[in-house]
């Protein structure tokens, strides 16, 4: 025999769930593009057929009962539940669609310059960036993200896809006059705001406790990165934000000393997306394309060799 199921009355629901929310009929009427006089019969009738009210009406509000407020509490619970089963089943039928969060420098220094690399392969995938720097979060529209970090995002699969070491790097007029890292004492040494704490962490690790980070100060790596292209000082290079730079001479690396930030760069998602075909290609894309940048990492010249100190060339050409 099969079991009948019983559903309550799911328009006079959604009245009472989105009057208990937002503390209106009015409210709740726009939201649902009816009347306010069609909200208050919808609860009304959902109250009669649950035999228990849910409102205590007064004159200028309504007082959510204590039965209402078990009621409202499930509710969330269950719409929450739907809205992130609509998603799965909307995202299933709309695989060749992408949505990237990933921060501007990371993009424009790394992920857009090798994307025509993925548009051969699939060029009826249509891929979206939009805005998804270290703060943000992890938007309801987003089909992945690209962000450093530690790998630690309740709710989300992370994928590590290289690390994130840092290196100076500068014009290569300059760098010839950077023999050891002492030379670093009279440098302008260029600042990145929320990234305070690399250019003191390098320092450190080279034993250059007299030099202090001095010099311009910029919002994004990527500033940092072309002023030092432009010969305005040394910036602090975070990997792989500077493979194309190094790779056409427009940076150099002038110490063979680089250290690890702490983080790493990951791919992140829902596991649910896994399921879809246009996401599983440019996972695949993107893990190959994190592979090529680790098997080149730095050039010869940053790559560690000898522990900098002040007084000792590091010099690597």
């Amino acid at each position: 025999m099969v079991n009948m199921r019983r559903l309550p009355f799911l328009n006079g629901i959604k009245a009472f769930e989105a009057a208990a929310r937002l503390g209106s009929f009015a409210l709740a009427a726009q939201e649902l593009h009816v009347t306010p006089a069609a909200v208050s019969r919808m609860v009304h009738l959902l109250e009669q057929r649950l035999g228990v009210a849910l409102f205590g009406r007064t004159a200028n509000r309504l007082v959510v009962t204590p039965a209402g407020k078990i009621y409202q509490a499930g509710l969330s619970q269950i719409f929450d539940a739907l809205a992130n089963l609509t998603e799965r089943v909307t995202a299933l039928g709309n695989t060749r669609v992408l949505t990237v969060g990933v921060g501007p420098t990371f993009a424009i220094r790394w992920l857009i310059p090798r994307l025509a690399d993925f548009r051969k392969l699939h060029p009826d995938i249509d891929v979206r960036f939009t805005t998804g720097g270290a703060a943000a979060a992890f938007g309801d529209d987003w089909t992945c993200g690209i962000k450093l970090g530690d790998g630690k995002w309740p709710d989300l699969v992370a994928e590590p896809l290289f690390p994130a070491d840092l290196v100076p790097v500068c014009a290569p007029a300059l760098a010839a006059r950077l023999k050891t890292p002492g030379d670093l004492t009279g440098a302008s040494l260029l600042r990145v705001a929320h990234a305070a704490g690399d250019w003191p962490r390098w320092l450190k690790s080279a034993e250059l406790t007299k030099v202090s980070a001095k010099g311009p100060e910029f919002e994004y790596y990527g500033q940092a990165l072309q002023a030092a292209a432009d010969g305005v000082g040394v910036a602090m290079g975070l990997l792989p934000y500077i493979e194309d730079d190094l790779k056409a001479g427009r940076l150099v690396t002038p110490f063979a000393h680089s250290i690890p930030s702490g983080e790493q760069w990951f791919l992140i998602y829902r596991a649910f997306r896994a399921e879809e075909l246009g996401f599983a290609a440019f996972r695949t894309w993107l893990h190959a394309a994190a592979q090529s940048s680790r098997r080149e990492e730095l050039p010869p010249q940053a790559r560690p060799r000898v522990k900098a100190r002040g007084n000792r060339s590091a010099h690597g050409g």
